[in-house]
């Protein structure tokens, strides 16, 4: 279900937003109604299309597909397959501008490249005065006290310089735990704990090739960006390829061919096909061998010509 979420006003001034179209960044920020509290939701792009762009019929699946092929280029999402074998992504920076507090559990798996593949583990709650545990998410934070004010010492990770996050408070004299990523489903409550810019961290690269990677590629090399309906076709297409195992240098083969003669998505699977086994010729599979003059006419025949 939607969830109310929070824009910051530097989202508006975001570079990386800056790289991706005008749709392409209100799908964005839809994205953040619509994922969990971990920033993930199913890759399907008719499903997105109707929740997101169901008051504009001229905006469909495939130009949402288009969306997230400039959204997964430009590193704000990321696209994955889980151990289902279903496809889902996960919004990058989610973490960095939503403040999830007492983030409810989730029903997708992680993203295997920038959380790990980890699943999120829920703390058991006590109650009647027994101490609720948090689980840490990476290296432990070391938290100012309110009571004193003092500075501490806080882990930063890259892309977030010079930014703290605010943790447990004081009530009555008992510390209140500070709230992980991985909490217990309580349902989700947002708190904006301060400004943080949209879009500015760094993802770790890639370990394969993606199909929005090599449709980017195949656009950038065109004189005009295509029409979204060419590239959404060609998206799907690419990702049934490797999901097959075939080689990418065979498939930017056949996308760089499907280019130079100006063809039909439709048949990039032949292309590549081509690329995988270059057709021989009619001489080299019968083994014949041209026909040519001898040096000696009389030698070679014996006179009788």
């Amino acid at each position: 279900m939607a969830r109310i979420r929070t824009i910051k006003p530097e989202a508006f001034i975001s570079e990386s937003l800056a790289k991706v179209g005008i749709a392409a960044e209100r799908t964005f920020f839809g994205l953040l109604t619509q994922a969990d509290d971990h920033g993930r939701f199913r890759d399907q792009a008719a499903v997105i299309a109707g929740a997101l762009w169901s008051l504009r019929p001229e905006h469909g699946a495939l130009e949402v597909e288009d969306d997230l092929n400039q959204l997964d280029t430009a590193e704000l999402i990321c696209r994955y397959e889980g151990d289902d074998g279903k496809r889902y992504l996960h919004i990058v920076t989610f973490s960095m501008h939503q403040k999830v507090n007492r983030p409810s559990g989730s029903r997708h798996p992680a993203c295997p490249r920038h959380e790990g593949g980890r699943v999120p583990a829920n703390s058991l709650p006590t109650h009647g005065g027994l101490r609720e545990g948090t689980m840490q998410d990476h290296a432990p934070l070391a938290e100012p006290s309110p009571e004193r004010n003092e500075p501490s010492p806080i882990h930063i990770s890259a892309g977030q310089s010079g930014f703290s996050d605010p943790s447990g408070s004081t009530q009555g004299g008992v510390r209140e735990p500070a709230v992980s990523p991985h909490g217990p489903d309580l349902g989700p409550r947002n708190v904006d704990l301060g400004s943080t810019p949209l879009g500015g961290a760094s993802a770790p690269a890639h370990d394969t090739v993606s199909p929005s990677q090599l449709v980017a590629e195949y656009a950038s090399a065109c004189p005009n960006r295509p029409p979204a309906a060419v590239l959404g076709q060609l998206g799907k297409t690419v990702d049934k390829l490797l999901s097959e195992g075939i080689d990418p240098a065979h498939i930017r083969t056949g996308l760089a061919r499907l280019r130079e003669r100006a063809l039909h998505p439709s048949v990039l699977p032949s292309l590549v096909n081509e690329a995988m086994n270059p057709p021989q010729t009619t001489t080299a599979l019968r083994g014949h061998r041209p026909y040519a003059n001898p040096a000696n006419a009389e030698a070679a025949y014996g006179g009788a010509l």
